[in-house]
């Protein structure tokens, strides 16, 4: 299958070059945003990555972009945040054609960066599901392979990064939802640190504040100029702060990889390898690399699931009580993991206390290690349809379990990780690979993706 990208040279441009050519005045932001919208009509009608386009109040912002570090350079905002007067219907056909009343706190620092939205990319259902088919829109296709899935649930923003329509896009991420359509298609990123202040209001809401924002981009820089420019922002009150990472550290870290599952679920070879290949890599480049059994127990994922179906709960109670909303027409993978979590309910307190004891693993590893190195999923990006959400749920949760048990143990734990494009299967399918660093150690993960980076080690569409 012949790969979908933009082979245009603005295309390639990442977002740092694009606002230093408008700086130079090489190029305007006008002539940015509109080139970004032809490609985004270009590739839509096979990506299917957009789930509600502002193309003309882009073009109109772009006039005069706020002042900022990306002014000017056109990106998507994840189809569950809101902006007011914007449709967002949370990737469901329950909210078809709502219009946001507000706009969301991350969404307006988001924007005062200069940023100028060119609508929402396509998300599942509430951000419920680790592949991006919602009924509501239909599947959004892998620029890599359009018969194969880009993940969940940012897999619209990674689709439209990777294929070059914008250069960067927001993401969010509760269990893995920036990491697994990162490496899904072969690009960076990042969760950061929980507390670092990129968290949406609903995190203070939630016994177990598992929620991040974030950006996916084809370069590191892309993310670490993202990073301080949203911190100056929204700077944490209880970390260090990021600043300005440009490259890699002097410092040589040790790591510890690992590639069994936590479930014991088997991993795909090539998955693997690549995983062994990134670290052998590392050693290569001066760094201590031990190989170490799987730290974190199996018990962490099942309540990570079990968390999951109650927020699923949450919303489609919401959704029963929300006038103009007809609950009926959720999923049936929204309302399997809300119906799960009806008969798990009893065991709430326990698990909560689990996962907000889950960073006590992660301490102690710290105390040895700089750094741990493992695989982001078990497997390939899956084809389109494998998880799809109108399955039977008893068919598709262990399916899904098998297939994302490492990305959200930081959810749960609030370390930062990032997933790194570091591997292209025999099938022409791109396998990212994940580094996790202690609470506020953003820098530490950045300085090895520069320095892989550098190395020529990304594997990205070209």
């Amino acid at each position: 299958m012949t790969t979908i990208f933009d082979h245009t040279e603005l295309g390639a441009l990442d977002a740092v070059a694009t606002v230093e050519q408008i700086r130079a005045g090489e190029l305007s932001a006008r002539e940015a945003v509109a080139a970004a919208i032809d490609r985004a009509r270009a590739l839509e009608p096979v990506l299917n990555a957009i789930s509600t386009e502002t193309f003309e109040s882009a073009l109109s912002r772009s006039e005069a972009p706020p002042r900022g570090p990306f002014s000017g350079v056109p990106t998507f905002i994840k189809g569950l945040e809101d902006e007011k007067g914007v449709v967002n219907d949370q990737g469901s056909r329950a909210y078809l054609g709502h219009v946001a009343s507000g706009t969301d706190p991350f969404v307006r620092e988001f924007q005062a960066t200069g940023l100028v939205s060119l609508g929402r990319s396509a998300a599942p259902e509430f951000g419920l599901n680790a592949t991006t088919e919602p009924l509501a829109h239909g599947a959004t296709r892998n620029p890599w392979n359009p018969a194969h899935s880009t993940g969940g649930s940012s897999g619209g923003a990674a689709a439209l990064v990777a294929a070059r329509v914008v250069a960067i896009a927001h993401g969010s991420d509760a269990a893995g939802s920036i990491r697994i359509p990162a490496s899904h298609c072969g690009i960076v990123g990042l969760k950061p640190t929980r507390g670092r202040g990129f968290e949406p209001i609903l995190n203070s809401r939630l016994p177990v504040p598992t929620l991040t924002s974030g950006v996916l981009t084809r370069s590191v820089r892309d993310t670490a100029h993202f990073l301080t420019a949203i911190e100056e922002r929204m700077p944490s009150r209880t970390l260090s702060p990021i600043g300005l990472v440009e490259g890699p550290a002097a410092e040589r870290l040790r790591i510890a990889v690992f590639t069994d599952s936590p479930l014991g679920d088997a991993v795909d070879g090539e998955v693997r390898e690549t995983t062994l290949e990134s670290a052998r890599r590392c050693e290569a480049l001066g760094h201590s690399v031990e190989e170490i059994p799987c730290p974190y127990a199996a018990q962490l994922l099942h309540d990570t699931w079990n968390y999951i179906s109650f927020l699923a709960w949450v919303l489609r109670l919401q959704a029963r009580l929300r006038p103009g909303v007809d609950a009926s027409k959720l999923e049936p993978w929204t309302q399997g993991l809300a119906e799960q979590w009806k008969s798990n309910w009893w065991g709430f307190i326990r698990l909560a206390r689990r996962m907000r004891a889950a960073h006590q693993v992660s301490a102690r590893l710290f105390e040895r290690y700089d750094m741990l190195l493992c695989p982001v999923l078990t497997g390939l990006p899956p084809a389109i349809g494998e998880f799809a959400p109108d399955l039977p749920f008893d068919v598709t949760f262990p399916g899904e379990k098998r297939h994302m048990p490492f990305a959200p143990i930081q959810n749960a734990t609030g370390d930062p990780a990032i997933s790194l494009p570091l591997g292209v299967s025999t099938a022409g399918l791109p396998i990212g690979v994940q580094f996790a660093a202690a609470p506020g150690r953003e820098v530490t993960l950045l300085s090895i993706a520069f320095e892989l980076e550098g190395d020529g080690a990304f594997r990205m569409l070209t």
